[in-house]
């Protein structure tokens, strides 16, 4: 089965809305879906719920949709490197859903394994916590999230083969095959595309049952969120 789309857009086409509930990949700017976060801001969707472990950065990234006033809700872990975000927060103009980074990755996990909710210990007797279900077990308390089921899921993988079957690369990984497996309609960003069977059983990190749709970016920017160097390696550079 062929899940190859000649573009961005065109894997976007009659599958995004005003008012969705959408989740994105990545890691800070680490494994995101460039070309399909592009192809979100062009398609004027807006309204948007966004659940993303991070907002991106000014001008890029998830930052592009939040330039465009295009994302009414955010559902993250760390927003800390995006003063927009900041300045329309603060301003009471984006929502947010702040969602210990964990808890997040298992309110996705769970939303793909058909799992409605979870007791955890993380958040219990802070703002975390407030308005949900607490349980005792164990002489223990836990407080109970609800799984996240995305309407849509953008991913970034490094290769596919032409049914979906996917190969992330280190650490790019990251929250990507938890927001693929969530989505009811999950797109996915490679960076190489292959016959399908060319790739060993063994190596496929998700297979193609996850995956509804596929778009080539062969050479995306790939930013660097913070590049940081010792104090050594700049002496050595200025000498």
């Amino acid at each position: 089965m062929n899940k190859v789309y000649a573009s961005a857009a065109d894997a976007l086409k009659g599958i995004v809305r005003d008012g969705q509930l959408l989740a994105v990949g990545g890691f800070g700017l680490c494994g995101i879906p460039e070309a399909l976060i592009g192809a979100l801001r062009d398609s004027g969707a807006k309204n948007l719920t966004v659940i993303s472990n991070n907002a991106g950065v000014d001008g890029f990234g998830l930052g592009q949709l939040l330039e465009t006033r295009q994302i009414r809700k955010m559902i993250s872990s760390y927003v800390g490197e995006n003063k927009e975000f900041e300045r329309q927060y603060l301003a009471g103009e984006l929502e947010l859903e702040f969602t210990p980074q964990g808890t997040l990755a298992e309110k996705l996990r769970a939303g793909g394994a058909g799992i409605p909710a979870f007791f955890t210990k993380t958040g219990v007797g802070t703002l975390v916590a407030e308005g949900k279900e607490t349980r005792e077990f164990d002489g223990a308390v836990y407080v109970m999230e609800r799984a996240l089921l995305p309407e849509v899921s953008l991913v970034k993988a490094h290769k596919a083969d032409r049914s979906g079957n996917l190969v992330f690369r280190r650490t790019a990984r990251n929250f990507n095959p938890a927001v693929a497996m969530a989505g009811k309609v999950t797109v996915v960003e490679v960076e190489e595309i292959v016959e399908t069977g060319s790739i060993d059983p063994d190596a496929v990190h998700l297979p193609g049952i996850y995956v509804h749709r596929l778009v080539l970016n062969a050479h995306p920017e790939k930013r660097i969120e913070k590049r940081t160097i010792t104090e050594k390696a700049t002496e050595k550079a200025g000498a």
